[in-house]
């Protein structure tokens, strides 16, 4: 948690007059009441402390996120270095529920693997701090470092990692995450993968989205920007998808496939207007990893895979079983690039 980010900006779509149904503030009330029982208590490495913000101790600048700000602290009574997202609460209803939906998914998900883990929080008059484990970067940072796209293999991982994480958050807490990008995939000093930043996630009512907040316009939906029936602005998992799809490509590649537009506008013109990016037809890419991207960036979203289909695909398939055999070469060798590269980042 806690990698510095690409600055994207954020977009208030206008492509409809309709007011979605909010989030009610009774709701807001009913989860941070909920919340504040576990105010000022941290699990670290098994061990609950009760701890006061002053047991912290500032080690550096981090980056930012959705809300607000992330820092390196120490916990002094157990040593352990951590990363802590801080947030104003402010008057504004709108980041208040993003602060509290932020922190609702992250404590939900303490059994998913692939969700970076919340350690506990900070709740006063004023701030808000998300206490998260440390990992070492995000895809975003990987690829700016790297100056080379990222092998498939390593993309095979990610993908695997990415697309369980969603299916969790969509199976188990009836969550659509609406801002997946590679900024918001985290890595750890192993290469582990876990996707954060759930401040902009929504509930998911009958498996539709029903609010239309905005997400990052580059890696947005056609169907979101555009949608098929104006009156009922829903969408489903598969906007996620899509973005999906899009980060591949990025990655992929080592360049953002809309990067000549000059405003969030033309990006989004452009995704509604042209045929869906896909992946150069002279670079040495698999079948299977051609044929998952263009799955994903299906423009017509009711043919757009969900998770338990993605799931099914040869790609995912493949990259899921060699995960539990570190002997396999594709293993071997996406253990050995990664690990080349963080030693660039951090030549300690």
């Amino acid at each position: 948690m806690g990698t510095p980010t690409r600055p994207r900006r954020q977009l208030d779509l206008p492509v409809s007059q309709i007011t979605p149904p909010k989030m009610h503030d009774s709701e807001v009330e009913l989860k941070l009441q909920e919340i504040m029982k576990m105010n000022g208590i941290l699990n670290i490495n098994g061990q609950r402390y009760q701890t006061e913000m002053k047991d912290l101790e500032h080690l550096g600048e981090l980056g930012n996120g959705t809300c607000g700000h992330v820092v390196k602290m120490r916990h002094k009574p157990s040593g352990v270095v951590i990363a802590v997202k801080q947030m104003r609460r402010s008057g504004n209803a709108e980041e208040n529920k993003r602060i509290i939906m932020d922190l609702d998914v992250v404590l939900k998900s303490h059994d998913c693997p692939y969700i970076v883990q919340c350690l506990g929080c900070f709740i006063t008059e004023s701030d808000v701090w998300i206490c998260m484990e440390l990992m070492a970067t995000c895809l975003d940072k990987l690829l700016k470092h790297s100056r080379q796209a990222i092998p498939e293999d390593f993309l095979g991982k990610v993908t695997v990692a990415t697309v369980k994480a969603l299916s969790y958050l969509k199976e188990k807490h009836g969550v659509i995450h609406r801002d997946v990008k590679p900024s918001n995939i985290l890595l750890d000093e192993t290469g582990g993968v876990k996707l954060c930043d759930f401040g902009i996630s929504g509930r998911l009512v009958d498996s539709k989205a029903k609010t239309r907040s905005a997400g990052c316009a580059a890696y947005m939906a056609p169907e979101r920007i555009d949608p098929p029936d104006p009156t009922k602005p829903d969408y489903d998992i598969r906007a996620d998808v899509w973005s999906l799809g899009i980060t591949l490509v990025e990655l992929a590649t080592g360049v953002f496939p809309y990067r000549d537009c000059k405003t969030d506008f033309e990006v989004l013109s452009r995704v509604v207007q042209d045929d869906p990016p896909s992946l150069p037809t002279d670079a040495p890419f698999s079948k299977e990893f051609r044929s998952f991207v263009s799955c994903c960036l299906t423009k017509n979203y009711k043919h757009r895979p969900k998770y338990h289909k993605l799931m099914e695909h040869p790609f995912i398939r493949k990259y899921d079983i060699l995960q539990d055999n570190d002997s396999n070469s594709a293993v071997t060798n996406s253990g050995q690039w990664f690990g080349k590269v963080m030693r660039q980042l951090d030549p300690r």
